[in-house]
Formats: structure tokens, sequence, C-alpha cells
């Protein structure tokens, strides 16, 4: 029986999308091999889809503790927000902005906007917002299928669900079509893992209108035959020789979230297209995700910067390994928890994959679970940096540990002390001998910190005002101060007179650099044999990290 497109229909659909890519999303991965030959697209398209999930379900909760039911609106615009923040790799970045397209023409004008007709402008209005958001649009991917999907329900009759089943059946005509279309998926032998995602969301949708099942999967193996690829076999050899179109493409993927207005996106655009390719920038209202494949991925995070507000900063390095069809895992690698952009670039560039996160916004394990995959390697040291993230870093690691990946997690609880860990890394050692040295040098390392007082509170150093400055040693309220320089420069005695060889200075957000000249010259002064290193962090909770090893 048929089902109008109202808010339960999009509730369904979300589940249903769900269940499929949770099916196919390692087959999805098994034919990876555009843009970058890395494995992940099914993992990604699921990720992304798992938060708009959330975010649907968030608002039915919302109102059921009101007794009230939200509207189409409500809810189509949560699926697309909810992809927007959690979208995941180029496919999942891009499904999000068709989403996004579907939700302009669809929560334009109330519950009547749920009709065949509305659906049809909804699927057109999605693969020309695709497009917009990719810089150079690449047929046979799945910015095809979007397309052969919108054109297939303009040309449906009857209601929402013969058209939203016209366009899934429209999509995987187009699937079968891609090879022949883009040359790496003709060498594979294999279909466009990101259109092979979206036919499966599209069929979610036809179910969840029509109440009938869509009959077969769309992903295929590499391994298997391939009918949409005109009837020949793949082999894994073929696919596991096949690289990236380019082998000598960027070393790193950057994704992260932009609080920006349009005139900035725009300008970021330009610069992002000249650091790199792949480059995807998506959302509106204020809040885009951007996803660039560079080899200067601090150059991609500054430009973010310049921008506006970057935040959930995860940088990927793609290295050798990524570049073929099933990749060789690395022999160890370290994923970090980072605060801040400057911490993240830094990290990057040390070789760490990481996560980078906003103040009261602490990632899930999933996240965590999802950046270790990402190392593509069989030990990974796992770097929280804060207290507070030590069960759910203890979570992602045992999750990990489950899918055969050896992880230790050092128990870093500041980023000071997670550079010093990271300073010692060597990967050629022993492993076991690797988490000691790490361990050692976060321990041998005493940490601090400087925060504003927002409100009148107790504290272990005495009653504090709004607005009195806060140095935080080891986690306790030390020293309350009325101005940043003289309160820094306090906590830097107390902690140097217990001794040290190496004070770390990262500065936070708009905190000038003049504040580290003039505790670099204070430590100078009085600690002739320390040595001082100073960090732009860009961390936006404390604008002043300290670390004295």
């Amino acid at each position: 029986m048929p089902y109008p497109l109202d808010a339960a229909a999009v509730r369904a659909w979300c589940g249903l999308a769900l269940e499929a890519l949770g099916r196919q999303r390692e087959r999805i991965d098994a034919i990876n091999v555009y843009p970058v030959a890395d494995g992940d697209t099914g993992t990604n398209l699921y990720l992304t889809l798992e938060s708009a999930t959330r975010a649907v379900e968030a608002v039915f909760d919302g109102h059921a503790s009101t007794g009230t039911a939200p509207c189409l609106a409500d809810v189509i615009g949560a699926m697309a927000h909810g992809a927007l923040i959690g979208a995941r790799g180029n496919s999942g970045t891009i499904v999000a902005q068709l989403l996004r397209g579907m939700t302009e023409v669809l929560a334009a004008g109330g519950e009547a906007d749920g009709g065949p007709e509305a659906l049809r402008l909804a699927l057109r209005r999605a693969a020309a917002s695709a497009y917009e958001a990719v810089a150079h649009p690449v047929e046979g991917t799945v910015l095809t299928v979007a397309t052969a999907a919108a054109t297939a329900a303009e040309a449906a009759t009857g209601d929402a669900a013969a058209v939203a089943r016209a366009a899934h059946d429209g999509a995987r005509a187009a699937l079968k079509a891609t090879p022949a279309q883009l040359a790496v998926l003709g060498r594979a032998g294999v279909v466009d893992a990101g259109g092979c995602g979206l036919v499966a969301l599209l069929g979610a949708l036809a179910d969840a209108l029509s109440g009938e099942a869509t009959a077969a999967p769309v992903a295929l193996r590499a391994d298997a035959p391939l009918p949409e690829a005109g009837g020949r076999e793949a082999t894994r050899q073929e696919v596991d020789g096949c690289a990236d179109a380019d082998e000598d493409g960027p070393a790193f993927e950057v994704i992260y979230l932009l609080e920006a207005d349009d005139a900035a996106v725009a300008r970021l655009r330009t610069r992002l297209d000249a650091l790199g390719d792949s480059l995807v920038v998506v959302g509106g209202d204020g809040l885009w995700n951007v996803h660039v494949h560079t080899d200067d991925a601090g150059a991609a995070v500054e430009a973010g910067i310049e921008a506006g507000r970057p935040y959930r900063i995860a940088l990927t390095h793609f290295g050798g390994a990524a570049r073929t069809r099933e990749p060789e895992l690395a022999a160890r690698a370290v994923v970090a928890v980072v605060p801040g952009a400057g911490l993240a670039g830094l990290c990057a560039e040390a070789g760490a994959t990481t996560v980078s996160v906003r103040p009261g916004e602490p990632p899930a394990s999933g996240e965590l679970v999802q950046a270790i995959r990402q190392a593509h390697a069989r030990e990974v040291m796992l770097l929280p940096n804060d207290p507070d993230l030590r069960h759910t870093a203890a979570a992602a690691a045992e999750q990990a540990r489950t899918e055969g990946v050896r992880v230790a997690l050092i128990p870093t609880r500041s980023a000071v002390q997670g550079i010093a860990a990271l300073a010692v890394h060597e990967p050629d050692r022993s492993f076991d001998e690797d988490v000691v040295a790490m361990t050692a040098a976060a321990g041998a390392t005493r940490y601090a910190e400087l925060a504003v007082a927002e409100r009148q509170s107790w504290t272990m150093a005495g009653v504090c005002q709004a607005g009195d400055v806060l140095g935080l040693i080891d986690g306790d309220v030390a020293v309350i101060g009325a101005e940043l320089a003289a309160t820094a420069m306090t906590v830097l005695d107390r902690m140097l007179s217990a001794g040290g060889e190496m004070v770390t200075l990262v500065l936070g957000d708009g905190v000038p650099a003049a504040l580290a000249e003039r505790l670099e010259q204070h430590v100078r002064e009085r600690y002739l044999a320390v040595d001082t290193v100073v960090y732009e962090g860009g961390q936006h909770a404390a604008p002043l990290l300290i670390g004295v090893e």
C-alpha cells in the first residue's frame, strides 16, 4: 500500500536507508576506487546516514515530550542537517548536499509539498545542488546517478511512491553505465561506489513510500561477476591493482565543519581549489561541510580559519598504501584528539590521524573508531588528550580490537601531553617499547591551562569572580589573577619550581603572539637551562595551554 511523503515516511526512509547501507557497506567499500582507492565509501555513507537518522529521531523525541506530531519540513530539515554535520568522505558530503537540495523544495510550503510533483522537483534540485557543490564535477560518479534519478522521476506518473520507484530504477540503470564513463572504473571492472550508495538510498525511499521491499541489493563485490559493467567479471587482482586516477595525488584528506558567511565561503572555494582536488563544499545558512584532498593540510585548515570558524577537523593521511585497492596496512599509526585547528595541522604533519573537537562537543566513540580505521594500521596508539574522554576512548579502543587492530590507549590528559608523546613515537621499535616511551613522555609532562571564569564560584585557590583569569595546573585551579600574562607567569613559576627542561606554550584562538614573546622572555631570564617552544593551537576553550617536561 502506498504511503504519503510525510514526516513518518521520512523517518521510515532513514531507518530503511541505514539498514540497507549497513548490509551493503562492506561490498561498497570493496569496489571503492574513485576518487581515492581507500576502501571506505560504504562506511562513510553509513556514518553520514547514521548522523541523519539520529537527528530525525531527536525531532520525534522532542515532539513526543509535548504530545505533538512533527511536520514534513521539520523532519526532512533535520535529516539534511544531521547528514551535513555528520558527513564523511567525498560521497557522504555529496549525499548531504543532495538531501539539502531536496529539503529546499520539500520544506518550502508545508505538508502539501509531499506530493509527487514536489518529489520530482526535489530530486531535480538535489542533483543540481550537488553539481554546484563540487568544484570539478566528473561524470560516471554519484553525480551522474543523481541526475539520472531526477530525469526518470520527471517522466514518471502516479503517486509519490511511483515517482520514487522510477527514480530508483533510473539510478540503477545509470549505475550500470558508470564503468564506461570513468576510466578508472572500467579498468577495475566495477561500478561507482558512491553511486551504489545513492541507489541504496533511493531504494529505501521507494520502499518507505510503497511498502514493498527492493528486490535485490545494488552494491557488488569487486570479485563478483559484473552484469552492470557489460557482463565481464572483475578479478580481485584487477581491483587490487587499480590505483587512483592520479597515483601521485594529494597526500591528505581534510574535512571540517565551518561557520562562515556566503562571501567568505566563495573565497574559500577559490583558495582550496588551488590547493588540491576532490573539493566539495556543501551547506548554507552559515554552516558548511568542507572536503578537499591536498598535500598541504595545514594550509587547507588555515584557509578555513580565515573564512570563519572551523571545527570537527579530521585530517587523514592517505600515504602510498591508500592509493591501491585493499590498502596494505601500515605497521603502526597514531590517532590523536585535538582541541584546535593549529594542533590538528601540527599532529597531522607528524603523521597522526586527527579528530578535532570543539568545547562541549566531545567526539563519540564511533568517530574515534572511524579514525582508527582510517589510520590503516595493524597497531594504533590512541591519544585522547582529555581526562573526560578516557571512557569514550577506551570504548573505541575495545571496538577496534574486535576488528583485529591492536590499540594502546596512551593516558594523555592534555594536548601538551599528546605533543610530548607524539614527539617520542618511533614506529620502528617494538609496539610495547613504543607504548612505554610515549606513556612515559606524557607522564613526565605537567600540564596547565588558562581559562576565564564565567561566574563567581569556589575553587581550590579561593573564590573567583566572573572575568577572573584562572590558572589550572594538572586539572585543579591553582592561581586566580586579573590579567592573562601575569597569571601565566605565576603558573609557570609554580610549575618550574619543581624543575623542568622544556616549556611548551600553545596559544588559543585570537591570543596575540606578543603574549608568547613575554612568556618566553620570562622563562629565559629566570630559568637559564629551560627551552621554550610555541605553537599556534587555535583551540577555542582555553587561551593558553602550558606543558613542562
